[in-house]
């Protein structure tokens, strides 16, 4: 079966964000090819992907790297998500399905158990699920892949929330949800604004590592609702 260029972009980019693949970290195509079990055209396309994305940049004699954002883009980043989510949120109480709420109260559900029980690992996960969600019930194509694309770098590049602050972020996460449900959206864009000034994200520091273990398999994205 012929893996496609957008599942293989997917695959990169998760191990861009998770840190598998550091900044400056070059990004041969045979070797990824190996990686991940395809041929080199699917990774050549999701490498041209991934760079009008901002995730990977073509240097002269290295080919593609992964990008090395500095401290002002990275912060920019942060001010641009300090205006855009609340629009966000504001949309998806507007605009959101029925199936959209279900996932979400699933989501906060599932957030408060885990906060609850310091289970950690899946947390950052959870939440990133969460505003992919609220990003679909803007249920504006553009909006959803702007939204998407500055919370995917906002992981990449800097470190989760404390784990002490999981219990309240999930419970600010449900009030957000109570205020999509009731299609109150003045409401859901204050909240999701007092939940950005709260937030305390520091940059991450990665580590360099050598490309080499082929992976058995690629990553499949996410569904859309």
């Amino acid at each position: 079966m012929r893996i496609s260029a957008h599942t293989v972009c997917t695959a990169i980019r998760d191990d861009i964000v998770a840190g598998v693949l550091p900044p400056g970290v070059r990004l041969a195509e045979e070797q990824l090819a190996q990686r991940y079990g395809v041929s080199r055209v699917p990774v050549r396309e999701a490498l041209r992907t991934l760079e009008s994305e901002g995730f990977v940049v073509s240097r002269r004699h290295a080919g593609a790297c992964v990008a090395e954002l500095g401290d002002r883009e990275a912060a920019d980043l942060l001010d641009i998500r300090a205006l855009i989510e609340p629009l966000g949120a504001a949309r998806a109480a507007q605009r959101r399905t029925e199936a959209h709420l279900k996932v979400l109260r699933g989501l906060v559900r599932l957030g408060r158990q885990r906060a609850g029980q310091g289970q950690e690992s899946d947390l950052r996960s959870l939440g990133d699920w969460f505003h992919e969600t609220v990003a679909q019930a803007t249920c504006s194509p553009g909006l959803t892949s702007l939204l998407i694309q500055i919370r995917r770098k906002i992981t990449w590049l800097y470190t989760a929330e404390p784990v002490s602050r999981a219990v309240v972020l999930w419970q600010e996460r449900g009030a957000l949800v109570d205020a999509i449900a009731r299609g109150d959206a003045e409401r859901a864009r204050a909240l999701s604004a007092a939940q950005l000034d709260r937030a305390t994200p520091a940059r991450r520091q990665f580590r360099a590592v050598a490309v080499r273990s082929p992976k058995p398999a690629v990553n499949t994205v996410r569904g859309q609702i």
